[in-house]
């Protein structure tokens, strides 16, 4: 199966900034176990602008279709309460085998 990732720009009030820095590193460190990946970027052009990078073994693993445990999805949920996602955040892409 291909390696799935997902690219997402998050907006997040920059009082809130910590807070959800806090959460989305518990949930990479949650996710290295389950054999995902996720990294975060911040815009360079100002405050409160990141792009998470998710990636996972197959789609069904992906962090957006998953069986979560109960730590992971408390997780998520607060990330989502922290940051607004524009459109097409959770579009899935498969990577392409040479």
């Amino acid at each position: 199966m291909p390696r799935t990732l997902t690219v997402s720009r998050a907006a997040v009030d920059p009082t809130a900034e910590r807070e959800y820095l806090e959460a989305v590193r518990e949930l990479a460190g949650l996710s290295d176990e389950s054999g995902r990946r996720l990294w975060v970027f911040r815009a360079a052009s100002g405050p409160g602008r990141f792009l998470e990078c998710s990636e996972s073994g197959s789609s069904e693993e992906h962090r957006v279709r998953a069986r979560l445990g109960p730590d992971e999805a408390r997780l998520e949920r607060r990330i989502r309460e922290l940051a607004t996602y524009e459109d097409g955040a959770w579009e899935l892409w498969e990577e392409v085998r040479f």
